[in-house]
């Protein structure tokens, strides 16, 4: 019996962000398509090589994406809606980056004219901080086959030496997250088994063996639908070129097993790291006729692997029957290369794995089945030594920690009615009706982005540094009040991210440099590494809130990321539940909360972004998870005042199932990006009779196109359709920090003459 690796895809931003930086070359003016391709096509090859080198048998094609890997697959299907003028199956890079970002009008870096256009809505990958772009598909729609850019990719690879596997997103999947507008998207079912067969097709006869064929909807509830689809699906594609893996990650097949093992396929692929329970399952369904791919590495964290264990849990299969080891996921959603990190901690290092070590020990493993554990025993034992070295270092358990945790009682997660909370915030800050704000931050400009990075390298002293910040949060504050916004906040200048900026500054964190992981687009993150307990030494925000409030007798909101939020955005530790870290930094946070409202804050946001994206892909799971989230959120507001107005924000995601839990949070208001929906959200909202405040997002921050104030009324008259009007504030979908000023004046402008108009007739 052999074993093989496979790589499922490899982080496509470069190990330095080089695909950003081209990107945004590009969208600037600054280079044309043919730059772009040419440095696109130098971080496929250069990730070929990489993955080669390291020891993958199986190296994907087709995983790198000047965007988003589900909109490639629309332009291939040439689902591209209407109302971007491409015929079906014609779309250029000038509509790929419309649907992505939307346009402003006039005549973009390639030259071509275009009227303004809204993005397509974007939303999380599963339960990821991945976004991606949502597939459209309307009454009447025709689809055709558009650009083959899998196919392009294998070509390309294979005219280098490479031999690849290429990868697309599984019908099923596809219709799936696909939005309908008049109509069902498995309305296009038949349609769509068309393309992909015709894509299967021209890939087997380019001589293309295998193709991996990603069906992460099959670790979620089907419905009847569904299950039917997939059956169709596959005795259809089956039979229409190259054999097919199919490939499911995020969870455990559970119910779906026998379904997935039944389908007429070549291989399945199934994730160990987030099911492990699923393995003896998983052995007697599936057929040994079939090529089984375990997902054993953590393709979502950074965690080295007990290589070890992991070699006692697969030798008796490799006895058995060939195996592909691989990452759970696609390594998409890890840093490059722990390499790059020359000034991390040490201690912390060694017990870490990024992409490139992820299938450096895809490779031991397979060596150790293939050759005997003997041929790499220094290998072995040196992993061995990492492992146990975390569980035993004396960095991961804070006694005081435990304590503050164990003294937690219920009334500490208590405010008082929201009657009382009402009044007593209505006499404290005066606000008219359709209150303006901003979500938090306001655009990080190469100015402040050059002398952060100066600072950082130690070209900038720190009082220097201090002023410079000092200069950008009056400014912000003066054109804040000049525009007539009711609710000010100091723009963030100071800050980095919105969650690394918090974790630099608690204790169990440690930083990368260049632990970058995209986000969506040219949006990248260096997420926080969360390995021990959690506390505050000291206050974070409370000075630059003070600094800002001094300057202006409007309310600046003190701006804090709420600690679900920090947990889903980090790569947390391992060797406890989530839930139990989560309470840790609710406690850290709710600290700072009290701090700031003893400075005299009178509004205060904590965000909770990724509240909704950390919900279990299993229903059964839900109400657990929100239990606790819920909790954690209340433990941090809930000890101020009832003058104090809690506020919260939430990004893109689907809220209809949880309302009642968003309700539970007791927030004074919540905002929400509804912009792209055009405030469909709302609809949930107002079936719940949501009690709090609502902020629907009326511009989407996300594209760089500027709305009118006849837009954003337009939005707001659809938002009173679902909500009283004293429920109801005025802002952006969220932060302003990756916009231009440029942008964001003529905006915000236009968002307070919106507000006017609205209170003309209130």
């Amino acid at each position: 019996m052999t074993v093989t690796v496979a790589t499922l895809g490899f982080p496509r931003i470069g190990p330095r962000r080089e695909l950003k930086f081209a990107l945004e070359k590009f969208w600037s003016g600054k280079t044309d398509e043919a730059a772009l391709a040419t440095a696109a096509a130098g971080l496929r090859t250069a990730a070929w090589a990489r993955q080669n080198a390291l020891g993958a048998d199986w190296l994907p094609a087709g995983d790198f994406s000047l965007y988003d890997h589900m909109l490639d697959m629309s332009m291939m299907l040439g689902a591209v809606p209407a109302r971007y003028g491409a015929a079906p199956g014609a779309a250029d890079l000038v509509t790929y980056f419309a649907m992505a970002r939307g346009t402003t009008g006039g005549e973009d870096g390639c030259g071509h004219g275009h009227a303004s256009l809204t993005a397509c809505e974007m939303t999380k990958w599963f339960d990821t901080n991945y976004h991606y772009i949502v597939p459209e598909l309307a009454a009447g729609q025709k689809l055709a086959l558009g650009r083959l850019s899998v196919l392009d990719a294998w070509r390309e690879a294979k005219a280098q030496g490479f031999a690849t596997r290429p990868v697309i997103v599984g019908p099923v999947t596809w219709l799936s997250l696909a939005k309908g507008q008049g109509a069902d998207p498995f309305d296009f079912l038949d349609e769509v088994l068309g393309l992909y067969a015709a894509i299967l097709g021209h890939l087997g006869e380019a001589g293309v063996d295998w193709v991996q064929i990603d069906e992460p909807i099959l670790v979620t509830d089907l419905d009847d639908r569904q299950r039917r689809a997939l059956t169709r699906a596959y005795a259809k594609l089956a039979r229409s070129g190259p054999k097919l893996m199919l490939t499911t990650y995020f969870g455990a097949l559970d119910d779906n097993l026998s379904l997935a093992a039944s389908l007429p396929v070549a291989g399945l692929h199934v994730d160990l790291v987030r099911a492990p329970e699923q393995l003896e399952a998983v052995l007697r369904a599936v057929p040994d006729a079939m090529l089984l791919s375990l997902g054993v590495i953590d393709g979502r964290n950074v965690w080295r692997s007990d290589l070890e264990a992991l070699l006692d849990r697969i030798e008796p299969i490799a006895t058995r029957r060939d195996l592909v080891l691989a990452p759970s996921c696609s390594l998409l959603h890890v840093p490059v290369d722990l390499a790059l990190e020359t000034k991390l901690d040490g201690e912390v290092t060694q017990w870490l794995a990024f992409a490139v070590q992820k299938i450096e020990e895809l490779a031991l493993l397979k060596r150790a089945l293939n050759e005997g554990r003997a041929s790499v025993a220094d290998d072995l034992a040196a992993a061995a030594r990492a492992v146990a070295a975390r569980k035993t270092s004396p960095r991961i358990h804070d006694p005081a920690v435990a304590a503050r945790i164990a003294a937690v009682t219920p009334a500490m997660r208590e405010r008082g009615s929201r009657a009382a909370r009402d009044r007593a915030q209505a006499a404290a800050l005066g606000l008219p009706a359709f209150p303006t704000t901003t979500i938090g931050s306001f655009p990080q400009t190469s100015e402040v982005r050059k002398a952060r990075a100066a600072f950082n390298r130690g070209e900038l002293e720190g009082a220097a540094y201090d002023a410079f910040l000092r200069e950008e949060t009056e400014r912000a504050i003066r054109w804040q009040e000049r525009v007539g916004l009711d609710m000010l906040v100091h723009g963030e200048f100071e800050r980095n991210d919105m969650v690394q900026y918090f974790g630099e500054q608690l204790a169990g964190f440690v930083f990368t440099v260049n632990g970058w992981v995209q986000s969506y687009g040219s949006r990248c993150v260096r997420p926080p590494i969360l390995y021990g307990d959690v506390s505050r030494p000291a206050p974070m925000t409370v000075d630059w809130w003070r600094y800002a409030q001094s300057l202006t007798d409007k309310p600046v909101k003190g701006m804090l990321t709420g600690p679900v939020t920090i947990l889903n955005w980090s790569f947390v530790r391992d060797d406890q539940p989530r839930a139990a870290s989560c309470r840790q930094i609710a406690l850290a946070i709710r600290d700072e909360v009290i701090d700031l409202e003893a400075a005299g804050a009178k509004a205060i946001q904590i965000d909770e972004a990724a509240l909704r994206e950390g919900l279990p892909l299993r229903q059964r799971d839900w109400q657990q998870y929100l239990d606790w989230a819920v909790d954690c959120f209340r433990l941090t507001a809930a000890g101020v005042g009832d003058a104090t107005q809690i506020h919260t924000h939430m990004c893109y995601s689907e809220f209809n199932h949880i309302l009642p839990s968003i309700g539970a949070m007791d927030a004074d208001v919540i905002s929400i990006e509804t912009a792209r929906s055009q405030m469909e959200l709302l609809e949930g909202f107002a079936r719940y009779r949501y009690p709090a405040a609502i902020g629907p997002g009326v511009y989407d921050i996300h594209a760089p196109r500027v709305p009118d104030e006849a837009e954003m009324v337009t939005l707001m008259r659809l938002a009173q359709q679902h909500l009283r009007p004293d429920q109801l504030w005025v802002n952006p979908d969220c932060g302003l920090k990756t916009r231009r000023w440029e942008e964001v004046r003529p905006s915000i402008e236009a968002m307070v003459s919106a507000a006017r108009t609205l209170r003309a007739v209130v």
